[in-house]
Order: C-alpha cells, then sequence, then structure tokens
C-alpha cells in the first residue's frame, strides 16, 4: 500500500512508539500513489494508475518544515482564506506539523492516509478556537479524494474558512482552459464586488485570481490531449489563481518559467464563513478525476 516511508509508519503503529515519518506514501493495489508531508498536511504527489507523470505541480524550489508553505500540491488553507482576515496569510494550518492519524488499506484496494491537528497554545495565541481539523487523502485508479473536516471540540462558537489550493500540473498554461463556470458570479480575491463569468471557458494565460461564488460543483480543466475532472462536495465556491509571469518573478520558490505548469483550482468555502456552534463538524471534499 505504501512507499517505505508510508510501510514504515505502519510498521511503528504495529510495533509500538516511535518516530512518525515526516512524509507518508500511499500505493492502491492498482499502482496508483500519492505522498502528504505531515507538514501541512500536504498532498505533493498524485500519480494515477498507469501513469508515469505526476498529476500535481510541486515547485523545485519548496520549502520544506519550518515556518514556510509547500509551494505546491494541495496546501491545506484554515482557517483563513488569503489575507481577509486579521490571521496570517491563508491561516496556519499549511505551516503546523499535523499528526499522523493512521494509514489504511480498503477492501476495494483504496489506499488512505489520515492527519490530524488539534488546537494548541500556539493557536490560541492568534485565534481563540477549541477545535480538531482532519484530513484524509484517498487514492485508487484515476482518483485522488481529499476531505477535510473541522470540529468544534469546545463550548463557544467559531467561524474560519478554508480551501484546498490545488495545483493541478499542465504542459502548457496557455493551453489550458477551465470548463464549466459559465454563469456563475465571481469577485477578484480581496475585493467583494460581483461580477458575471458569461463565456464557456476561461483561459488561464496570464495572472488570474478569481473567488467563484456558488460555483458549480463539477469543473474541468482542459488541455489540447488530456483533462482534469475537479469535483467539491461541501465547498460552495471555487478558486481559480494563476501568479502570471509579472507576479510569479517576485516568488522566491518557483522556478522562473514555471507558472507556465499549473492551474490552481481551489475547492473553497470563502465567501461566507462557515460558523461551527459546540459539539459541530463541518466537511469538504475534493475529488480529483485525471482523463
Amino acid at each position: 500500500m505504501t512507499d517505505p516511508r508510508g510501510a514504515a509508519a505502519s510498521a511503528e503503529r504495529r510495533a509500538g512508539p516511535a518516530v512518525v515519518p515526516p512524509v507518508v506514501g500511499l500505493r492502491a493495489d492498482d499502482g496508483a500513489t500519492a505522498e502528504v508531508h505531515r507538514h501541512g498536511a500536504h498532498v505533493t504527489s498524485w500519480r494515477p494508475a498507469g501513469d508515469a507523470e505526476d498529476r500535481l505541480y510541486l515547485s523545485p524550489r519548496s520549502e520544506f518544515g519550518g515556518e514556510s508553505a509547500i509551494r505546491g500540491g494541495v496546501p491545506v488553507i484554515f482557517p483563513q482564506f488569503a489575507a481577509e482576515g486579521p490571521l496570517p496569510r491563508h491561516g496556519f494550518a499549511r505551516t503546523s506539523l499535523w499528526s499522523l492519524g493512521g494509514i489504511a488499506r480498503e477492501a476495494d484496494g483504496t489506499a488512505e492516509a489520515q492527519f490530524v491537528l488539534r488546537d494548541s497554545p500556539e493557536t490560541h495565541a492568534i485565534w481563540d478556537a477549541a477545535f480538531k481539523a482532519v484530513l484524509t487523502a484517498t487514492v485508487i485508479a484515476r482518483q485522488l479524494a481529499i476531505t477535510l473536516r473541522v470540529e468544534n471540540v469546545g463550548e463557544t462558537p467559531f467561524s474560519f474558512t478554508a480551501a484546498l489550493h490545488t495545483y493541478l500540473r499542465v504542459r502548457d498554461v496557455a493551453e489550458a482552459t477551465v470548463h464549466g463556470l459559465r454563469g456563475t458570479r465571481f469577485r477578484i480575491s480581496g475585493d467583494r464586488a460581483l461580477h458575471a463569468d458569461d463565456a464557456e471557458d476561461l483561459p488561464v494565460r496570464d495572472y488570474v485570481d478569481r473567488v467563484y461564488v456558488d460555483a458549480p460543483s463539477r469543473l474541468e480543466l482542459r488541455e489540447r490531449d488530456r483533462s482534469m475532472i475537479v469535483e467539491a462536495e461541501g465547498f460552495p465556491d471555487a478558486v481559480i489563481w494563476n501568479p502570471g509571469p509579472e507576479r510569479a518573478a517576485a516568488l522566491h520558490d518557483l522556478e522562473p518559467g514555471d507558472e507556465r505548469r499549473f492551474v490552481c483550482i481551489e475547492a473553497a468555502s470563502v465567501q461566507t464563513p462557515v460558523t461551527l456552534g459546540a459539539g459541530r463538524q463541518w466537511i469538504g471534499t475534493q475529488t480529483l478525476t485525471a482523463q
């Protein structure tokens, strides 16, 4: 089910207390694979069954560990989207060390890993909420599913925004379009004014940073000879992002020209914050299907 690092984690769980590896590898019975870093509960690699090429983009300049977020893969945005609030940009989940909740192999050959983040003195210093967040990554055949569950384990309600900031690898962004957004209202990230998108397809040839409100649950990233189906459940919004060449040049952890190698399609809940009462939970899932 796992690569040597993931297998070691399973062995350690059976043998008793041991050092949990920083990266967990998953391998389904059919050969589909994924890798997840405990730093950020961050999925950094996904190869569908039968594919030699990774379908997620990961920057060669990514920094792992410490206070930096990994550039690429699927960053977990929680409990704040972007700079739309008083917390650090995109919240603290993507730079926190998550606990390994477990690794499992299902009867159908699916490989699954679960990661857990709880409130701590460090989180209470900037966000006074008693919470438990659980990230589950599941891989089988041509699909990768990522589920984020947030629970209120305290006695006081709290509100949050969240997203799965998925970097989908493309061969050339100039030939990539996002299909399925026609008729959906959107705003530019950081702005609240809404606009209508009347185009059949959204090209991503330059800088784009849009929050689509009440977005369709099924979108498609189309390239010349392949596509990616992006489905969301529990996430009402979608974010489409690419920095474009000018803004990409200012990102120290991105190789020159690598903005041409990805399109971010994010399952999101950002327009209207989620409010959880005591003992309540929220669940959102993004499922990727490689075509």
